[in-house]
């Protein structure tokens, strides 16, 4: 079904979270004074002090030795700032980036130029040399995603750019399906690939209890990441918890807030407005009850590790398979969302994903569960705060107050403005180039975060 949800169905389905807990902290959203220069990617990110409980749940679910799952988080800091630097010099003749190794020590940089490998080697990655860029990957996946408007996708319900292979790939319950997608699409003989599985993925969410918000006395959902608008509290959450002025009360039951927006299908996410009963915190809920604290809101690579919180599940991590991947469920088709091998369960639904101390996105469905293994897909978080002009509340004060739909194009930087990856600005005189896609912090000006900006 490609039609909107009605509120009834999506309540039907939905369930509780405890995630983030919107309480215990003030109010105002300052901007400290910029520090001295990180000194590694690490610093900046704050991969260098991981959340204990972040680390403990990488040891188990990664499988890695007392010690890698830190070393892991450290590298995969500095990575992204390498591949960064080699995304704005390679420019056209960039195809991508990944991580390896149980560590994530092995970073891979993919160009269509054989005469660009010198320049990635001298940035410490291996070099991939390969026939077709991202950005061509990308206007084949447009097309899929295009085609799907007007196709029935049940039985192709996922389809991505896999960048370590270099080729967009269409995940279909039987090959003859995806053969006519990909002839919708205008496609056939343009390399896109047929992944044959019978999995199909599903909204996470039913009527399993945990620490929640109800949604008009009824439903119940999860909080994902505590924002701000202006002076406006609030959370960001998937957009098929509930429909824009839908009423929401909290795990307590007492009166919360209502949903300021709502979007799904296309994409998976919603915003909540919360009463003076209820303070924003940076706070993501793991395992016994422990908080860890969101940082900011860096994008981390392909193969990086990431870690969900979840009521029916816990604290589960798992790494990053791609980023903008198409999902068609049932209810409706969403793009742009991550897939990821973190697992999850009906009861999920909603609630963070963080790399490190790096929030992510919320979760929108999967298939499998918690005993045999499974897939997950995530909305970022870093276009909801563009498209509703949010803030993202971190551990650190920051300022700004983005403009709805911000796509990190401001001439002058400014806190709050969501800066994708490429993007130039100018600060106290001096233009710089995005390595990372992010949300700016007052803490985080250009000149103070060369794993994030490059003078130019």
């Amino acid at each position: 079904m490609l039609g909107r949800h009605t509120a009834a169905g999506r309540r039907a389905a939905l369930t509780a979270l405890g995630a983030l807990v919107l309480t215990g902290v003030t109010t105002a959203a300052t901007a400290a004074p910029p520090p001295a220069p990180a000194s590694t990617a690490a610093q900046t990110l704050g991969a260098d002090r991981p959340p204990a409980a972040v680390v403990r749940a990488m040891e188990r679910d990664l499988k890695l030795k007392p010690g890698q799952a830190a070393e892991r988080l450290v590298n995969e800091a500095e990575a992204g700032a390498r591949a960064g630097r080699l995304r704005n010099s390679l420019g056209k003749r960039f195809a991508g980036a990944w991580l390896r190794g149980a560590t994530s020590a092995e970073l891979a940089v993919a160009t269509t130029d054989a005469g660009d490998v010198s320049a990635i080697q001298a940035q410490g990655a291996k070099a991939v040399v390969v026939k077709r860029p991202l950005s061509e990957l990308k206007a084949v996946k447009e097309k899929l995603d295009k085609a799907a408007t007007g196709a029935n996708t049940r039985d192709t319900p996922v389809w991505y750019v896999d960048v370590p292979s270099n080729r967009v790939v269409v995940q279909a319950v039987k090959r003859s399906a995806a053969t006519a997608f990909i002839k919708a699409a205008g496609l056939e003989g343009k390399g896109v690939a047929v992944r044959v599985s019978a999995t199909r993925p599903r909204l996470l969410a039913d009527l399993v209890g945990g620490e929640a918000y109800y949604i008009e006395g009824t439903a119940r959902c999860s909080i994902g990441f505590s924002v701000t608008k202006d002076t406006q509290q609030g959370f960001a959450s998937a957009g098929h918890c509930g429909s824009a002025d839908d009423t929401t009360t909290g795990f307590n039951m007492a009166q919360q807030g209502a949903f300021e927006a709502s979007t799904f299908p296309g994409k998976d996410m919603s915003w909540v407005s919360v009463n003076s009963d209820w303070t924003a915190t940076p706070d993501v809920k793991g395992e016994g009850g422990q908080r860890t604290q969101v940082t900011g809101s860096v994008q981390a690579l392909v193969g990086a590790s990431i870690c969900r919180s979840g009521s029916t599940t816990g604290w589960h991590c798992g790494t990053i398979e791609q980023h903008d991947t198409s999902v068609s469920y049932s209810e409706g088709t969403v793009d742009g969302v991550t897939e990821t091998t973190v697992c999850a369960e009906p009861g999920d639904s909603g609630g963070p994903y963080i790399s490190g101390s790096q929030a992510q996105g919320v979760t929108s469905g999967g298939s499998g569960d918690c005993t045999d293994g499974g897939t997950t897909f995530y909305q970022p978080i870093n276009p909801i705060l563009s498209d509703f002009g949010l803030v993202l509340k971190t551990a650190a004060a920051q300022g700004g107050s983005p403009a709805p739909g911000d796509n990190g194009t401001a001439a002058t930087w400014s806190a709050g403005h969501v800066y994708e990856a490429g993007a130039t600005v100018t600060h106290a005189g001096v233009r710089y180039q995005c390595l990372q896609s992010h949300q700016a912090q007052g803490r985080w000006a250009p000149g103070a975060t060369p794993a994030l900006w490059q003078r130019l």
